[in-house]
């Protein structure tokens, strides 16, 4: 079956990830990570693309944008795409692709997803055993958003600034809620609907949002169609 085309939406938050190809590093050294932060930071700000979270891993990366456009995530993506591999070939003396095909995206409902979707991807190192907190992995946003470390790329939510009244508040709210984890079924949701690019969300959000477009949102219900009867 074809693989049916991303769907942007300017001013929704939008669970972004890239794999490297055939499941090989994207990043050797932290030389690589800085490279791929600073093409970032410099592509983000051109498209007018809003980063609220991201974490680099060896061979893959997530991100949570919204972006001003309908075309401001895509032309950031390509961007980003053929600078870094460019880049990346040069320097480690190779050829050919880095990425697995094109990168994957959906959109997600920020009242019931968006600060779960931020914790799923901080916690991201943790669930592959590379730290014991997510604190303890530089590669993310998380120490910005927990106030360790100032972050220039990372443009906080208006949710996450509903965290609480101050910068202390915010940080050690949201500081707990990572701690606390996700629930299972928010994280098999989370994954399903990223590599799916189905929109997740309430049935009114994505009926809402249906309207916006005639790409299909969610999947079909399970089962044979109905059929008509003729009189």
């Amino acid at each position: 079956m074809a693989r049916q085309p991303r769907l942007t939406v300017a001013a929704y938050p939008h669970h972004v990830i890239q794999r490297g190809n055939d499941r090989q590093a994207i990043v050797r050294d932290d030389v690589d990570r800085e490279r791929l932060l600073a093409l970032w930071q410099e592509h983000a700000q051109t498209f007018k693309v809003a980063i609220h979270s991201y974490v680099v891993m060896d061979n893959h990366f997530h991100l949570l944008v919204t972006p001003e456009t309908d075309d401001g995530l895509p032309q950031m993506m390509q961007a980003v795409g053929r600078a870094y591999v460019r880049y990346f070939n040069l320097r480690h003396h190779r050829t050919g692709t880095l990425w697995e095909g094109r990168y994957r995206s959906n959109l997600i409902e920020s009242e019931r997803y968006l600060l779960a979707c931020m914790a799923y991807i901080d916690l991201n190192p943790v669930r592959a055993g590379m730290v014991a907190q997510a604190a303890d992995f530089k590669w993310s946003s998380h120490r910005h958003c927990i106030g360790q470390v100032s972050d220039k790329l990372v443009t906080p939510h208006a949710l996450f600034w509903g965290l609480g009244n101050t910068p202390f508040a915010r940080e050690a709210a949201y500081a707990e809620w990572v701690q606390s984890g996700l629930a299972q079924a928010d994280k098999d949701q989370l994954t399903r609907s990223a590599l799916s690019g189905w929109a997740l969300g309430s049935p009114g959000f994505v009926e809402e949002l249906q309207q916006s477009t005639t790409r299909r949102l969610a999947p079909r219900k399970a089962g044979r169609p109905f059929k008509k009867t003729v009189d």
